[in-house]
């Protein structure tokens, strides 16, 4: 099988040491071909070398990592974004379907995400994913979000969901013209509607949004949703659910 040949930019030397090292020990499917400190060394790097893959560093100086694609002719290689925790970086990975993995880099994680990268290389769809993740990272609110169904990505805006509903290890999304299948659970979405007011999760299977509420049955717990779709309400949940929709 021909190797992945890879890219690392990272401004701390020893950030990328550590990356290096783990590829050799854990991903022998890998070819590093070069290492930058900085994007406009990594933009040159890439022109000449064409890697398949890029892990890129998220905090910079000069440019974010993500400002890298701005300065290329076009992006036909796949990215893996490497980050230190921050609130907003994250949501935009999760809302854009975007590989990333948190420092200090856990192995399995970074064995799935090189695994993924053999799989199911789609550049195409890759262009949708990194506008999305740029918009909504220097935007800091969640317009649109990208979902998986089937093999197929769709960008869906956020006010057309009525809600998200759990099912194993899988979630329904309902819209109004469509319910997408997609395998994430309900921790992955809230990840991503944290700061939107409209949200609420109302019980362990079920986030819905106020805005497609039509009534609500307080004898068997039941939330009626646009569409004909009903929701269950936890227990739990009743008093802050009647305290959110009485205000």
């Amino acid at each position: 099988m021909k190797k992945i040949r890879t890219i690392l930019v990272d401004d701390e030397e020893s950030a990328r040491d550590v990356l290096q090292n783990l590829l050799l020990r854990f991903c022998p499917d890998v070819e590093l071909i070069a290492k930058c400190e900085s994007v406009l060394e990594a933009v040159e790097t890439i022109k000449r070398e064409k890697p398949d893959l890029v892990f890129l560093d998220i905090e910079m100086p000069s440019y974010a990592g993500y400002e890298l694609v701005n300065l290329l002719p076009k992006t036909d290689f796949e990215i893996i974004f490497v980050t230190a925790y921050d609130q907003y970086a994250i949501r935009a990975f999760e809302t854009a379907a975007i590989d990333y993995l948190l420092k200090p880099i856990d192995i399995d994680r970074l064995k799935v995400a090189i695994a993924r990268v053999l799989s199911q290389r789609n550049l195409q769809q890759q262009a949708q994913r990194l506008s999305l993740f740029r918009d909504t990272l220097q935007d800091k609110h969640t317009k649109n979000i990208i979902i998986s169904d089937k093999g197929q990505q769709h960008i869906v805006a956020i006010e057309n969901i009525i809600a998200i509903e759990a099912q194993e290890s899988y979630s329904f999304v309902h819209t109004p013209d469509k319910k997408y299948t997609v395998s994430k659970n309900l921790k992955h979405f809230e990840t991503i509607l944290t700061d939107n007011v409209y949200f609420l999760r109302v019980h362990k299977s079920w986030i819905i949004s106020k805005k497609h509420i039509l009534n609500y049955s307080k004898t068997d717990l039941s939330i009626s949703l646009a569409k004909g779709i009903i929701a269950k309400l936890s227990k739990y949940k009743k008093a802050e659910f009647e305290e959110v929709i009485s205000s």
